[in-house]
């Protein structure tokens, strides 16, 4: 990694954000998945979760055992999440398969509750978060790595956090949910220089913000 830019080559020659280190799932959730604008309310609930069991882990943990996630907590049906009992709580204790940590656990099925609320409320989660979307002004004019080392929270995410909060989600720290906006596109944190940061622009420009 360029120390300076926080950019690093890849085994293809090309240059994109050091995070991923090269290594090839890590590589291609980078090119294919983080920053890209997302509207599916599922998609939507299953991050903010992930980014909650996170809390004092890697992504790339987590995202190794998303597969085992995604069958634990029913694909991340929120309505199916939301009726899950104290006996699904133990089974998901014995699962070695994801990280078994109670809390968590316990909080998941508790946000699948108050995201049915809110989808009642709203129409769709899509339509709650996308509305959170900061302006330009609200942006730094250059995404470089100062930037994001200097800012692993925002304005923004705190708001979220504390709507969020209010409404009963638990495990929504500003700093997760700002890494929760990076991920579903509501920003757009690739580095200057990085071949996926004008992708990513062209993928919000053409995306159809859910209200």
């Amino acid at each position: 990694m360029n120390e300076n830019t926080g950019l690093l080559a890849g085994p293809d020659g090309i240059t994109r954000c050091f995070w991923h280190g090269n290594l090839p799932d890590y590589l291609h959730y980078h090119d294919h998945e983080w920053g890209r604008p997302v509207a599916d309310d599922r998609r939507l609930f299953e991050k903010i979760c992930l980014e909650g069991f996170q809390s004092g882990l890697s992504w790339l943990t987590i995202l190794r055992k998303r597969e085992n996630f995604r069958e634990a907590f029913a694909g991340f049906d929120f309505d199916k999440v939301a009726a899950f009992t104290d006996k699904d709580v133990e089974r998901l204790l014995g699962n070695a398969g994801i990280i078994r940590h109670r809390g968590k656990i316990v909080s998941t099925i508790n946000n699948a509750k108050r995201a049915r609320e809110m989808v009642d409320e709203f129409g769709s989660l899509a339509a709650w978060f996308w509305k959170f979307e900061p302006g330009k002004d609200e942006r730094p004019e250059i995404v470089d790595l100062a930037h994001l080392r200097a800012n692993p929270t925002t304005a923004v995410s705190v708001r979220i956090s504390k709507e969020l909060k209010k409404r009963g989600w638990s495990f929504v720290g500003p700093t997760t949910v700002y890494a929760f906006m990076q991920a579903m596109g509501l920003v757009n944190d690739h580095i200057e220089g990085c071949v996926c940061r004008e992708e990513v622009e062209k993928d919000r420009k053409a995306f159809k913000r859910p209200k």
